[in-house]
């Protein structure tokens, strides 16, 4: 089989959320670096030379870090496409573990054989062979390891403990494996999402060869920007070898509280990409809860302020809808 499943179970909407009164954030062009503390608040900054994408799209979440909302805000900006009618790709590139591919879990047709349910390490490494049964090795494309989710528009290629066995197990090009399988795709998606793990490993180096745009979630803290600063040297390295149309397109401040701190790292990271919208995620405590119920925050937590900053992100990232991408 070379396709996406077609499954007959019924898929659950994701809401738009257009009837529900969110708290957005003011949208601005530049900081106000005068303004008094006393009068200074949370703002979503998208300067004048920000370009938004259109589908379709390949996006990275990424962080040299770990605890700074990545699964989540990959979860939450790939649920916000697919209630605004676009059909997405989430991609669980993660070899620390399967939290998201546990959080918005595959729908496996219930008689196909275990082997046969790929995941993104089929799709770098090929099926087993097995020489006492004959059983040669072969490629898996992506499409074959694309499954439905519970929710409508929203498939997912889920990864397992046996991702890392990509480290040690490289088949010749492997950091390129992610591009070709997303070029050689015969089903359409919109917009494709990829969730990275923390560590520099060939996965996550595939996952940015394979990108269009890269989504930096940072926690306020010195020891978090400096992560983002090993991560941009890692991204100037493959701009500058393996994919030069990679741009880091939103840094997300996530768990954001009011202090002095959070506004110097903020007008920092304004000054080191000033092309990227940088956008606050306040109080998560609620988003952070999605995961257990296995549900997109936005159906768990819909009036939560980080629901509405996931939303208005989305929204200002890839503002139109898919039937209009190419008008």
């Amino acid at each position: 089989m070379a396709t996406v499943y077609a499954m007959t179970t019924a898929t659950i909407p994701i809401p738009s959320l257009d009837d529900v009164a969110l708290d957005f954030l003011d949208v601005v062009t530049e900081w106000d670096v005068e303004a008094p503390y006393q009068s200074w608040g949370p703002a979503t900054l998208v300067p004048a030379t920000f370009q938004p994408a259109t589908a379709p799209r390949v996006f990275v979440v990424a962080n040299n870090k770990g605890g700074v909302a990545k699964s989540t805000t990959a979860v939450e900006l790939a649920a916000a496409w697919a209630a605004a009618g676009f059909r997405v790709r989430l991609i669980d590139a993660d070899t620390q573990g399967d939290s998201l591919s546990d959080w918005i879990e595959p729908l496996y047709p219930e008689d196909l054989p275990y082997d046969q349910r790929f995941s993104l390490r089929h799709v770098f490494l090929g099926t087993d062979e097995d020489p006492v049964r004959g059983i040669a090795s072969r490629r898996v494309g992506i499409d074959e390891a694309t499954w439905p989710t519970r929710f409508a528009n929203l498939y997912l290629v889920p990864s397992y403990g046996d991702l890392t066995r990509v480290e040690y197990e490289r088949k010749g090009t492997t950091e390129h494996a992610l591009k070709r399988a997303l070029a050689e795709s015969k089903e359409h998606f919109d917009v494709t999402v990829i969730d990275a793990s923390r560590s520099m490993s060939l996965v996550v180096l595939a996952a940015l060869i394979a990108a269009d745009d890269v989504i930096i979630p940072v926690k306020i803290g010195v020891s978090d920007a400096r992560a983002v600063g090993s991560l941009h040297a890692t991204l100037v390295q493959v701009q500058e070898y393996d994919n030069p149309k990679l741009r880091v397109a939103a840094i997300l401040t996530t768990m954001w509280t009011k202090s002095n701190l959070a506004r110097q790292v903020e007008e920092q990271l304004a000054e080191d990409y000033p092309d990227a919208m940088i956008s606050p995620i306040r109080e998560m405590i609620r988003v952070a809860e999605a995961a257990a119920t296995g549900m997109p925050a936005r159906m768990h937590a819909p009036r939560c302020t980080a629901t509405a900053d996931y939303q208005q992100v989305a929204r200002l990232l890839l503002p139109r809808l898919p039937r209009q991408a190419g008008a």
